[in-house]
């Protein structure tokens, strides 16, 4: 998943888990909230009767009577005044019960006892618990809405950051990563960004593919130089060896022995000449102009190498149902790419198998050539590496020296051809070039 993907989720999640949160707790929110207005309201009350006693006197209310109390027309409040029983002071609010005109009500009531003429009155103002809850659900609606409101806000100015956050490193990976073929050649600009640590990773990935690049060049020169410098003196020894033969005063032993190591001197020519067409490969040193019929190449293939068929009494049948031409490419590396696929379906067969090599459009309008044996076939911990130099399967110790599918892979990266790998052991292997569109012309 992706961090951008992982970042609105998480966002979103936790938004959904403030929202929830806040839905379980309004109602006691809105409670606490309107019992605190409630009281409020009394105290101002309380402050209004106690300003007219001072300013007009106990009288005002009293009106020659022993109390006073008043409430109004839907008995939602009411205020009484009368002289307290004892001198106690008191000063709290609480919920109670007050029976008005033979109706029994539940009341939130402030009691407050004072002082007037030396004489202690109780003031009670009470507020009944219906008309203080009837507006609870109201404002637990307003509050839910534009506490949805704020989150939906939230939640669009946090996308639209996180994505102008992220934007930087999506840059890096797409110029430094995803659109980068190795080796890395062409300059890749410094992706602008004002976040340290996006400046690090990317300064980071351009050092690192600077030395990796650097640490190719040193192993291709190498390489190169190792491999043609061998040449010389493996040329020498052969002629020297050849003159050795030729001595008649040398026994058969030694002429046996002479024709071994001959016989080694060989295997060392074809891998230096092996190790140094992959490193004039990687040095571009193949022109592409040339146009190849893939059908043609095959069969040119099969008349050089037909004759080793025989040996394992093999069968091979090419199926090209679509009439391409490959252009922009190498002949000879073509040439030298099928040639080592098909020398390896042959040298990896069974006795009596076949190889059988198509084609097809893919759904991308690419061209793809299958070459398929009925040989041993390659173990399932060992396909990631068939393409390493000097690597060989545990199927295929004793044959070859590991580097015909070197030189098939670099092939295939010259030319950006996708080359893939399925294999079964003991029932046969399937090799599959992918050419690209630009590629392929039908």
């Amino acid at each position: 998943m992706k961090l951008s993907a992982k970042l609105i989720l998480f966002i979103t999640g936790s938004k959904l888990a403030v929202v929830i949160l806040f839905i379980i707790s309004l109602p006691f929110l809105i409670d606490s909230i309107v019992s605190e207005y409630t009281t409020f309201s009394l105290r101002r009350q309380q402050e209004k009767v106690i300003q007219v006693v001072q300013k007009k006197g106990i009288a005002h209310y009293l009106q020659g009577e022993d109390s006073y109390g008043s409430y109004t027309l839907l008995k939602e409040e009411y205020i009484a005044l009368e002289p307290a029983l004892n001198e106690r002071l008191v000063d709290t609010i609480k919920t109670a019960q007050r029976v008005i005109e033979q109706d029994t009500l539940n009341y939130r009531i402030l009691m407050h006892t004072f002082i007037v003429n030396q004489k202690p009155y109780l003031l009670e103002i009470g507020k009944t618990v219906n008309s203080i809850n009837q507006y609870n659900r109201p404002l637990q609606r307003i509050a839910l809405y534009v506490l949805m409101g704020l989150i939906g806000i939230s939640l669009v100015f946090d996308l639209l950051f996180t994505r102008m956050l992220i934007r930087p490193l999506g840059k890096i990976i797409k110029s430094k990563l995803i659109n980068r073929r190795f080796p890395f050649k062409e300059y890749s600009a410094p992706v602008r960004t004002s976040t340290y640590d996006f400046k690090y990773l990317d300064s980071a990935l351009v050092l690192l593919m600077e030395q990796i690049n650097e640490a190719f060049e040193k192993e291709r020169e190498f390489t190169a130089n190792a491999s043609h410098e061998l040449m010389t003196p493996i040329s020498i020894l052969q002629n020297k060896m050849e003159n050795l033969i030729g001595d008649e005063q040398l026994n058969d032993t030694v002429i046996l022995k002479i024709v071994e190591m001959m016989k080694t001197l060989d295997r060392l020519k074809k891998i230096s000449n092996s190790l140094l067409m992959i490193s004039r490969i990687e040095n571009d040193q193949f022109t592409k102009s040339d146009t190849v019929k893939p059908g043609e190449l095959l069969n040119e293939i099969i008349e050089e190498i037909g004759h080793r068929l025989e040996d394992k009494n093999l069968s091979i049948e090419v199926r090209l149902s679509h009439q391409v031409s490959l252009e922009g490419v190498n002949r000879d590396l073509l040439f030298q790419l099928f040639y080592n696929l098909i020398n390896n379906a042959i040298k990896y067969n069974v006795r009596n198998g076949n190889i059988v090599i198509s084609d097809e459009l893919t759904n991308e309008s690419g061209y793809l050539i299958a070459v398929t044996d009925t040989g041993v076939g390659i173990e399932d911990a060992e396909l990631p590496f068939i393409f390493d130099r000097f690597r060989k399967t545990n199927l295929m110790e004793n044959v070859g020296y590991g580097l015909g599918l070197s030189i098939v892979k670099s092939i295939c990266l010259y030319h950006s051809v996708e080359i893939k790998v399925s294999s079964t052991v003991n029932v046969g292997s399937m090799f599959s070039l992918h050419f690209q569109l630009q590629k392929a012309k039908v």
